[in-house]
């Protein structure tokens, strides 16, 4: 997965990663907001979703320590991270801000 992901966050747009858990109650909260991000950005954003169970390498690689945290990439650098919840007016303006 690694290589993989160098790849997916190594873009010239941004790339809205959802660290999360399956057993994670906020985590099934944010899923919904990040689906009407995606739908609304269209190809100017990508949204993966990274399950720290099966990816405990790149959780540790990025210190993450709760979950949900999402974080944003553009061109393979970490441009955010914050762990909770996000609104989607909260995750719209920081992706169209680094557009």
């Amino acid at each position: 997965m690694k290589a993989n992901f160098d790849s997916i966050i190594s873009v010239n747009y941004p790339v809205l990663v959802d660290f999360h858990a399956l057993w994670c109650g906020p985590c099934k909260t944010q899923s919904p907001i990040l689906k009407q991000v995606a739908e609304e950005l269209g190809e100017r954003v990508r949204v993966i979703k990274i399950d720290v169970d099966q990816n405990q390498s790149l959780a540790s690689k990025y210190q993450i320590q709760s979950v949900p945290t999402l974080m944003i990439f553009k061109n393979g650098q970490v441009i955010h991270k914050q762990p909770g919840v996000h609104t989607k007016a909260q995750l719209m303006s920081i992706l169209i801000k680094n557009m």
